[in-house]
């Protein structure tokens, strides 16, 4: 006949420290997978849905300086974009950062198609400033950081602070004579109305992280 075994009961005690150690190493694991490293932001691109989208240079510093380069990295944004399906809404480019707002492409579930975009702009516009330049291999881009969109009013917000960024900036009084971005596009295709409503919503509340000084040089 088999022996049964048996079964030691723990100390309360013991029970106590089992389970409080356990619990630390579940808050543990939680908040590595919650805290985003420093400078390395979490990309949650789970959803489809309209986002707002900010990269800029490593270091800050101001590649894409002057009327060519600017008008390449231009260039590449609206090209890319439109091969991978999303729907620029506003867009502004700058010596070592852009924003844009821009819908994720209609027949995808989510969002994930933004980081290939992004790396296929990258990756084209920094080989081609580093041949101009003639240093190969240099490290162009850092990161790119992405909020989704999902309420009216920060939606709109949100256009109205890319329109308006080169006025931000300093380097324009009035939007639309910045070549660079898309402020002159929707003022031609917006109707008054939208664009009345757009203007006027207040931008100086915006959680955006964009203390970076431009170029005056475009």
């Amino acid at each position: 006949m088999e022996k049964r075994r048996r079964r030691y009961a723990l100390p309360a005690q013991s029970k106590m420290r089992l389970l409080r150690y356990k619990l630390q190493l579940i808050l543990a694991a939680m908040s590595l997978h919650a805290i985003p490293w420093p400078h390395a932001p979490m990309h949650r691109l789970g959803w489809a849905g309209t986002y707002f989208v900010t990269a800029s240079t490593l270091r800050q510093t101001h590649h894409f300086r002057g009327k060519e380069r600017l008008a390449v990295l231009h260039r590449g944004v609206l090209q890319v974009t439109a091969k991978f399906g999303w729907r620029l809404e506003a867009w502004a480019v700058f010596s070592n950062h852009y924003h844009f707002v821009a819908q994720s492409p209609e027949l995808e579930e989510d969002a994930t198609s933004l980081r290939r975009m992004l790396g296929l702009l990258h990756e084209q516009t920094a080989k081609w400033v580093n041949r101009l330049d003639r240093v190969p291999r240099r490290h162009v881009w850092f990161n790119f950081r992405e909020t989704m969109l999902t309420y009216e009013g920060s939606y709109l917000a949100r256009l109205n602070y890319t329109h308006q960024n080169a006025v931000k900036h300093r380097l324009v009084p009035v939007a639309n004579q910045y070549p660079w971005c898309s402020a002159r596009w929707f003022e031609r295709t917006a109707r008054p109305a939208q664009i009345d409503t757009i203007y006027r919503l207040r931008v100086d509340r915006l959680s955006v992280p964009d203390n970076l000084e431009v170029s005056p040089d475009w």
